[in-house]
């Protein structure tokens, strides 16, 4: 039988790239996209390429500049994409033993390192209880040997991860426990499966503490409190998970971004209770979380944070515009406070146009409102009057508020 010739094969020999990473970026993706598609129609021949692939992988990409994070993240998507396409695929012991064999020997291999995700995804990999026993029977002397206490120097094993993962997949959960016991230190990526084995039990009590014993020095204090979080929802106690942990688990990239994650995550939570707590959490930052009041349409509550300590007048400029019409009384708060934040000296290289803008949003809030220009100028005019004739917003607006 004539093999199946993959592609991305000979896209991927040993320092196939150089030092830039999108190129390798690229090609990676191409090359779980071919896998992806041939798995449609033929699973264990697309597992088998999956394989090949993770083979071939990390000597590949030895030389590619890594300190951006770009190539390590496109790897471990690559990684979970590919995983359940090799523990899906239905095929004897003896072919699986094969395929894991030689996905340990690209782990043991590897020296960036750009495969630990692997390790992770062992026990899934062994597709099988038994499977996963017997490579956890194999994995375990080494692990007890990196962690003895009477050892003088740290042994580090790469399979510590993956006979974890093997023993949770095996059922093997009170072992696991017993293993953990014998680490040197608490560490959270190894802890956590202590308390998926705990969940799994069904001590769902007694998983929460030992997860809560994993903090320390340097922990993931927002994972930890997401494991938390997710078992008591899964318990049915939404009330305590939020009061506990919504409020270290649910951190987005944006405050915007957080207060969304926790109202999404507690719908029956009160929009207002959710943010007042989160802006409790936060003292002096008040004025970031004008775009979630806004956006849960807290209208009272946004002007009264800006009130407080600064936010972006960019966005209060732009809130201003957004609802000159719609909630006119808003619109000229959230215009007028954009001008004073400018004038505090606040925002990212604020020019004379985001003066402007702001000024412009105003008056047509102020026009919706039915208020004359005369008086939104004096008001103007008055919160000025506290600041020198050579500030930004003074010089920008004069021409209009003496005209």
């Amino acid at each position: 039988m004539i093999p199946y010739k993959w592609q991305f094969s000979p896209r991927f020999r040993r320092h196939a790239f150089g030092w830039k990473s999108q190129p390798a970026i690229l090609r990676i993706k191409e090359a779980v996209s071919e896998i992806r598609q041939v798995a449609r129609k033929e699973a264990v021949l697309a597992a088998e390429g999956a394989v090949l692939f993770i083979e071939k992988l990390s000597p590949a990409i030895e030389h590619v500049d890594s300190s951006s994070g770009a190539i390590g993240t496109a790897v471990n998507r690559a990684i979970e994409s590919l995983v359940s396409i090799i523990a899906n695929a239905q095929v004897e012991h003896e072919t699986r033993q094969k395929w894991l064999e030689r996905l340990w020997h690209a782990v043991e291999d590897d020296e960036i390192p750009y495969l630990e995700l692997l390790g992770d995804c062992w026990g899934e990999l062994c597709a099988t209880p038994d499977i996963a026993s017997r490579w956890a029977d194999e994995f375990i002397p080494m692990v007890e040997r990196g962690w003895d206490p009477q050892a003088t120097e740290f042994r580090y094993f790469k399979g510590t991860s993956a006979c974890l993962s093997a023993l949770y997949a095996a059922g093997r959960h009170q072992q696991l426990l017993a293993l953990l016991d014998k680490a040197r230190f608490q560490w959270w990526p190894n802890r956590r499966w202590g308390v998926k084995s705990l969940v799994a039990m069904g001590k769902h009590a007694e998983a929460i503490r030992y997860a809560e014993e994993s903090n320390g020095l340097n922990a993931p204090v927002q994972d930890i409190a997401l494991t938390c979080e997710a078992i008591l929802l899964v318990s049915g106690f939404a009330e305590e998970a939020y009061r506990r942990y919504a409020l270290d688990a649910n951190q987005g990239t944006t405050h915007l971004a957080t207060f969304r994650a926790i109202a999404k995550k507690y719908p029956g939570m009160p929009a207002d209770t959710v943010l007042r707590d989160l802006v409790a959490r936060h003292p002096g930052q008040q004025g970031k979380w004008f775009a979630a009041a806004k956006d849960a349409g807290l209208f009272d509550l946004a002007i009264e944070l800006v009130s407080q300590s600064p936010a972006d007048p960019r966005t209060l400029a732009r809130a201003a515009r957004d609802y000159a019409t719609e909630q006119s009384d808003f619109a000229m708060a959230a215009g007028m406070a954009a001008l004073r934040h400018i004038a505090q000296g606040h925002g990212y290289e604020i020019t004379g146009t985001d003066v402007l803008d702001a000024y412009s949003a105003l008056m047509k809030a102020s026009a919706a409102a039915g208020r004359q220009d005369a008086s939104t100028h004096q008001e103007i005019r008055e919160f000025l009057s506290d600041y020198p004739t050579n500030n930004l917003v003074y010089k920008i607006l004069s021409p209009y508020l003496h005209s």
